[in-house]
C-alpha cells in the first residue's frame, strides 16, 4: 500500500498533532516527506519523536524506511516501457480474452481508489459556468484531455483545450482568472512543463487545479486542489488508460445528464451552426 493511503487509512484514529502532520504530508506530498526529520519537525511543530511515533503507526520501522517508500514510489512513477515490461507480467493463451479480464480489474479498482465524494466534488465545480475550464494532457494523455474537452463545451461554455506548443499557452494563461479551473491529465512518465504550468496558475491565477493522473501522482499534484488517482498498471508493455477514459466519461455524462435542459438546448444550437458536409 501507498503511502498516502496508509496515511489516509490512518487519519480517523490521529491526535491533534499528527493530524497537523498528516495535513503537511499531504499537501506537498511525496516531497514533504523526503525532508530532514527536523526539518519536518520544525515546519509542522511537531516533535521529532512524534513523527518517529507516527510513522510507526503506518506501518513503518522508522524515518528512514518511510522515506525509502516514497523515493520508491516516485522511482515507478518515473518507469518507461522499456522498464515495466522487463518487470512485467506477459500474457500468453487466449490474448484478448485474458488482456480484458486484466482491464476489466483495473476498472473495478477505479471504484476503490477514487471516493464518491471526489466524484460529485469535481463534477460540482465543473459544472458551475461562472468557471473557465482549460484542459490539457501530456504527450500520450492529451488523448484523453482533448475528448474531455470536446463533449464538455457540449454541456457548458468556456471550455479551452490547450494547444501542444508550450509557446501559446501564455495567451491562455493570462486569461485566467480566480477560481478557474485547470484540468490536467498527467500519468507516468510525468510531463515536467504541466508541472510549470499548475504552478503558475495556481500562484500567479488562483486557478483551481483538477488533477487526473495515476496512484504515483504527478508532480502536478502539489498544486492540485481535487486528484483523481486511476489505476493503469496492466503488467504489459503499455499501462492502460481504460479507466482514466472511463472516470472521464463518467464525469461527463454525469454532468450532462444533471445539466439536460442546458445541454440540450447547447447540442441542438451547436448542432444548427456546424458548417454543412459537403455535398448537401
Amino acid at each position: 500500500m501507498q503511502v498516502r493511503a496508509r496515511i489516509e487509512q490512518a487519519s480517523p484514529d490521529l491526535t491533534n498533532a499528527e493530524r497537523k502532520l498528516c495535513t503537511a504530508l499531504l499537501s506537498d506530498y511525496p516531497f514533504a516527506g523526503l525532508e530532514p526529520i527536523q526539518v519536518l519537525a520544525e515546519r509542522t511543530k511537531v516533535s521529532s519523536p512524534s513523527i518517529s511515533r507516527f510513522v510507526n503507526k503506518l506501518g513503518f520501522q522508522g524515518y528512514g524506511e518511510f522515506q525509502r517508500q516514497l523515493i520508491n514510489e516516485m522511482k515507478q512513477g518515473q518507469r518507461s516501457p522499456v522498464h515495466v515490461h522487463g518487470s512485467g507480467r506477459p500474457i500468453h493463451d487466449d490474448y484478448l480474452e485474458n488482456f480484458m479480464a486484466r482491464a476489466t480489474e483495473l476498472m473495478s479498482a477505479t471504484t476503490g481508489a477514487i471516493t464518491q465524494a471526489q466524484f460529485d466534488r469535481v463534477c460540482t465545480i465543473l459544472m458551475d459556468k461562472k468557471r473557465s475550464v482549460y484542459v490539457l494532457g501530456g504527450r500520450f494523455s492529451d488523448s484523453i484531455a482533448l475528448h474531455f474537452s470536446r463533449h464538455l463545451r457540449l454541456s457548458r461554455p468556456h471550455v479551452h483545450h490547450l494547444p501542444a506548443d508550450p509557446e501559446i499557452w501564455p495567451e491562455y494563461m493570462l486569461r485566467m482568472k480566480p477560481r478557474d479551473i485547470l484540468f490536467l491529465v498527467d500519468f507516468r512518465r510525468y510531463q515536467p512543463n504541466l508541472l510549470h504550468l499548475a504552478k503558475y496558475a495556481s500562484d500567479q491565477r488562483s486557478a483551481r487545479i483538477v488533477l487526473v493522473t495515476d496512484k504515483w501522482l504527478s508532480p502536478v499534484s502539489r498544486y492540485a486542489a481535487e486528484i483523481l488517482a486511476a489505476p493503469i498498471e496492466i503488467g504489459t508493455v503499455w499501462d492502460s488508460y481504460t479507466p482514466a477514459l472511463a472516470l472521464i466519461e463518467a464525469v461527463l455524462t454525469r454532468i450532462a445528464e444533471e445539466t439536460w435542459h442546458d445541454t440540450r438546448a447547447r447540442i441542438e444550437a451547436w448542432d444548427a451552426a456546424r458548417m454543412p458536409a459537403e455535398g448537401l
